[in-house]
């Protein structure tokens, strides 16, 4: 049961093989058994979850059911959830308990899904390795010696230790694709603005999106049809036709052009990796398609223009916290003035710290031309890199990180090594382009290997796919850790 699909589970639920109730139990009772390892949940509460699973139950019998109804989903902490601590890996936000649902949780809401629980993150999404949380590190349930990657490293590691079917994440810079390839699992981000930022807490809000993490791509796409949409609360919302994301996965490869830009296998891959990915590309050659070279000559700048842009972001959202209206406030202070400098000093951590200051400094007041203006200049000629790649291929390959799973504590003292991480993700959030990572085998220590696929704007029915040819395949996907 807990390697089950979406679609088997929904199967299981609709012929009355088991109730969503006795379903929600069993997660709950194999994440009581294996989260005090593996922290991959901040909170859980058993009484709200069983609850709605009640109610999944009376419309399963009332013959309600669509294709998430009564099915445990794990919720990222960043999403804000009515009743529900809602804490974003932070001490400054660990007691504030939602008074509102995010439009993403409306929506698993109306379709009868289950939140089995918050997902323990980086601090306000800020981090590679989920080492940045208030409530300790999140271990890889690979290898516990391990990082799960981040910042959704709680909800890769749910799906991947089946404490959950799948899990929703953030993605600014690789959030959800690089824990996805770290913890062996699938994960999408879409298309900037096809998932309401409504009601998620921001961190750079022009790269800021929500996406499913799941076993398979079929998972990812039961997963979209629910969470995408037009949200009239959100001004970064695109007004779209509802569309249904499984739609192509049956559809054949034959004459797909797979563009492998040369920058990403020139070097800084890994070996391991490097030889899983020539192996799954293999794969993709004997299902028809074909291989093309293409250039994204300024891909090696994403990380600095994303080290500009994303502080710059994240100093201004998080000004909100200051100790006034929810929240942590410091308990010692003279004045105003000096309860928010103790509220925040004591409130955020390093990381978050860190990131504040870089923003504000590139903000500042003749900086701001020589930093800010230069990376946004930057990132249009990135995505015009992406625009014209697009003209030779259909979609772009490569790894989704540049090595497997580092050790807990590896790159905690040099923040650079950690930011380059993401070297391969950062640059479809700068573009605004739908990203995905799918497990296509193992590297070092027997750590996970992810492949990255980049579309085209709106392309992911297409993008997932090829990810289900893939997956029909091959047997990744449905690998597990022994726990």
């Amino acid at each position: 049961m807990f390697n089950d699909s979406l679609k088997q589970l929904s199967e299981r639920l609709a012929n009355r093989a088991i109730s969503s109730v006795e379903l929600t139990t069993e997660f709950l009772r194999r994440i009581g058994k294996l989260n005090p390892q593996y922290n991959a949940f901040i909170t859980v509460n058993e009484e709200k979850s069983l609850a709605q699973a009640r109610r999944a139950d009376q419309k399963i019998a009332a013959g309600e059911i669509g294709p998430l109804t009564g099915i445990p989903i794990a919720q990222k902490d960043i999403f804000c959830a009515k009743g529900w601590l809602t804490t974003c890996g932070s001490k400054m936000l660990s007691n504030f308990v939602s008074p509102y649902d995010a439009d993403v949780i409306e929506r698993f809401n109306q379709a009868g899904a289950i939140n089995i629980g918050k997902t323990n993150m980086d601090e306000f999404a800020m981090g590679s390795s989920n080492e940045t949380s208030y409530f300790g590190p999140v271990r890889n349930p690979w290898d516990a010696v391990a990082v799960p990657g981040g910042s959704s490293g709680g909800s890769a590691c749910a799906v991947a230790a089946r404490m959950a079917p799948a899990a929703t994440g953030t993605d600014t810079g690789g959030s959800i694709r690089q824990p996805a390839a770290l913890c062996g699992i699938s994960g999408i981000k879409p298309t900037y603005g096809t998932v309401s930022r409504y009601g998620m807490i921001a961190f750079a809000s022009s790269l800021d999106q929500g996406g499913p993490m799941a076993k398979s791509a079929e998972d990812l796409a039961l997963m979209l049809n629910v969470m995408t949409g037009f949200d009239e609360r959100d001004s970064t919302s695109l007004q779209r036709e509802k569309e249904d994301y499984a739609r192509d996965l049956s559809r054949p490869l034959s004459g797909l052009r797979i563009g492998l830009p040369r920058e990403y296998f020139a070097k800084g891959m890994s070996s391991d990796v490097e030889k899983a990915i020539e192996q799954a590309l293999d794969e993709y050659r004997r299902l028809g398609a074909e291989t093309v070279e293409v250039s994204l000559p300024n891909s090696s700048l994403s990380i600095p223009v994303y080290y500009v842009l994303a502080p710059a972001e994240a100093s201004s959202n998080l000004s909100r916290f200051d100790g006034v209206r929810y929240g942590y406030r410091a308990q010692v202070f003279q004045d105003l003035a000096e309860m928010y400098r103790n509220t925040r000093a004591e409130g955020f951590g390093a990381e978050v710290k860190r990131r504040i200051l870089i923003g504000t400094y590139v903000l500042s007041h003749g900086y701001y031309d020589a930093y800010y203006i230069k990376a946004q200049k930057l990132r249009r000629l990135i995505a015009q890199d992406f625009k014209n790649a697009f003209k030779q291929c259909d979609v772009i390959m490569g790894p989704t990180t540049p090595a497997v799973a580092f050790d807990l504590g590896e790159k905690s003292s040099d923040p650079i090594q950690m930011y380059l991480s993401d070297i391969y993700t950062s640059a479809a959030n700068l573009a605004g382009l739908p990203g995905m990572s799918i497990p296509v085998g193992f590297g070092d220590k027997m750590r996970p290997v992810g492949l990255h696929i980049i579309g085209d704007y709106f392309s992911e029915a297409r993008m997932l796919n090829i990810a289900h040819q893939y997956q029909l395949i091959t047997d990744w996907h449905q690998r597990a850790p022994n726990l």
